[in-house]
């Protein structure tokens, strides 16, 4: 983020990009598969052990074989990486460690060649401190117009040697850091990642600025981090906060507040100046019936959904949960969208094979020996709900290295852990870099070809085995898998609606348009195989039965 000159003027006929994808669709978002590249764990072309814009560009081949509709890329900008890039200290350029704007502009036009949409992530709760903002905002002083950019207030207690409220940071440890002259900032997550504030119209101008820069470049869309935290109430006497049971009426003090969402549409008036319109998905953890605000058309489009990711394999809370999300997507006018991995949680083929209940973050501490996990069990569970969240009507996420049925990487030494959790819970959080190890290209190479040397994050003794080098000529294999039912449902998937059939009490089934139906198996014994021809199944099928923990496609 630069600091704007004035206010622009809107222009009064659509702008052109740089770039743009081969075919225009404004509504491609609504039925996408949109595939999360983590940038510094997905291909290192420059050798350094850090992936880089170069190294995604050198892989767009594969992304477009595998048939995905979307490139997500999680932060890329200039970073401390005090948090994995979220921390940003310029808004308007490439980590040079991962690249330039040329380098940039040379993968937006590879991943337009074919066909590829490319969102990238913005990171507007907070900036790194050491963006220049906040630089300025320390040598300034207090009730200095740099300051105000951000949440500075003055402690408590007798000379302010409290912090101005209990809020509690997402890892561990007060909200708040002293600076030597006495005033205090919020920082909702690490320290080194300062809350701005978006009463100030400063901020709310550069941001807008910031979405039209990467929007004349050629980017398609955006992902909102922290999405539901823009807006707070700083009033004292301060208010308790409870992220994690956020009330109905938009009262939390920091975050879902109503406030927000005046922000959001003067967002959608910036991204609707193109043509076509640019598309935008909320990162909200909001109660339901509220994330569906951030949906609106007057404001981001499109909301993620995080209920599947957080649910145990089950056939009635999948069923709850889709029923419910459907509605709430025609309420809004927008489409639903469908996740159960990314860069913040656990891999679903890894939770899926640990007993139900199972608390990830102290398994993790035992380097994933303490509860034993199944893991055929687990890859079995998850090819089955990816190809019934591929059969739903909406948008699907999918993570970098799923296709491959990746487990999590939990016994990353302790020395090389990179995640704030890691030092902000006094080593009792092992975080989220089990997630983030860079994914193998190779069965075999010092980085299973990620790169030519030793990567960031180490990597698993035995991940060559589920590299694309072992998995790409293999018929039953995941990354298979994945290929065939991303083109069948190129194929199948057509208009939002879903008509629920009764099939049996452990199973799921619903049919969509011509009489596409999908049908999950839940429990663990078979059941009869209803009637049509097999377009794709996520394992084996017995004699006119559907086993256990397994998916099929109908026509």
């Amino acid at each position: 983020m630069r600091v704007s000159v004035g206010s622009v003027a809107r222009v009064s006929t659509p702008r052109t990009p740089a770039s743009t994808p081969r075919t225009a669709d404004a509504d491609w978002w609504r039925d996408a598969v949109v595939y999360q590249v983590y940038p510094r764990s997905f291909a290192d072309a420059d050798g350094d052990g850090l992936g880089d814009v170069a190294g995604i560009t050198s892989r767009v081949p594969y992304l477009a074989s595998l048939g995905v509709d979307a490139l997500w890329l999680s932060p890329f900008f200039p970073s401390p990486l005090a948090d994995g890039g979220y921390d940003v200290a310029d808004y308007r350029a490439v980590d040079p460690r991962l690249g330039t704007l040329d380098d940039f502009d040379a993968f937006l036009r590879a991943a337009h060649e074919h066909d590829l949409r490319v969102i990238v992530d913005v990171v507007p709760n907070h900036t790194s401190d050491q963006h220049e903002w906040f630089r300025a905002a320390l040598a300034a002083g207090p009730g200095s117009p740099e300051r105000a950019r951000y949440v500075f207030r003055d402690g408590a207690g007798v000379s302010g040697e409290l912090p101005p409220s209990d809020w509690v940071s997402n890892f561990g440890g007060s909200a708040w850091t002293r600076v030597p002259d006495g005033q205090w900032y919020l920082h909702l997550f690490a320290p080194e990642q300062p809350d701005l504030d978006w009463s100030n119209p400063e901020v709310r101008a550069d941001f807008e600025e910031t979405l039209r820069f990467w929007s004349d470049r050629g980017v398609d869309g955006f992902r909102v981090d922290v999405a539901h935290g823009l807006a707070k109430d700083l009033s004292t006497p301060y208010r308790p906060s409870d992220e994690k049971a956020l009330p109905l009426d938009g009262s939390d003090p920091l975050y879902d507040r109503d406030e927000v969402h005046e922000i959001f549409q003067g967002w959608r008036r910036v991204l609707d100046e193109y043509d076509p319109p640019r598309a935008a998905v909320a990162e909200a953890w909001a109660p339901a019936p509220r994330r569906v605000l951030y949906a609106r058309p007057t404001e981001l489009g499109q909301a993620f959904n995080f209920d599947l990711l957080e649910a145990p394999f089950d056939a009635d809370v999948f069923r709850t949960i889709v029923s419910r999300n459907t509605a709430m997507a025609e309420e809004s006018g927008a489409s639903s969208t469908w996740v159960l991995s990314n860069h913040d949680v656990v891999r679903h083929a890894t939770r899926y094979g640990l007993p139900d209940g199972t608390d990830t973050d102290a398994w993790l501490m035992t380097d994933g020996t303490t509860p034993a996990l199944d893991r055929a069990r687990g890859l079995r569970r998850a090819r089955a709900a990816t190809m019934l969240l591929l059969a739903l009507p909406g948008s699907t996420y999918l993570y970098q290295g799923e296709e491959l049925g990746l487990h999590e990487a939990p016994a990353i030494p302790h020395d090389r852990l990179q995640d704030p959790k890691w030092t902000r819970t006094g080593h009792t959080v092992k975080g989220r870099d089990g997630c983030r190890v860079p994914i193998p290209w190779t069965l075999s190479g010092p980085s299973f070809g990620f790169g030519p040397v030793a990567p960031h994050l180490p990597q698993p003794a035995d991940f060559g085995a589920v590299s694309v080098g072992a998995e790409d000529g293999d018929p039953s294999s995941t990354l298979n898998l994945y290929r065939s039912a991303l083109a069948a449902r190129a194929r199948l998937q057509e208009g939002e609606q879903l008509d629920w059939l009764e099939v049996g009490a452990d199973v799921v089934a619903f049919a969509r348009h011509d009489g596409w139906r999908s049908v999950t198996n839940f429990g663990t014994e078979p059941v009869a195989l209803p009637s049509g021809s097999v377009v794709l199944a996520s394992g084996p099928l017995g004699d006119g039965v559907l086993p256990g923990e397994t998916t099929v496609w109908l026509a």
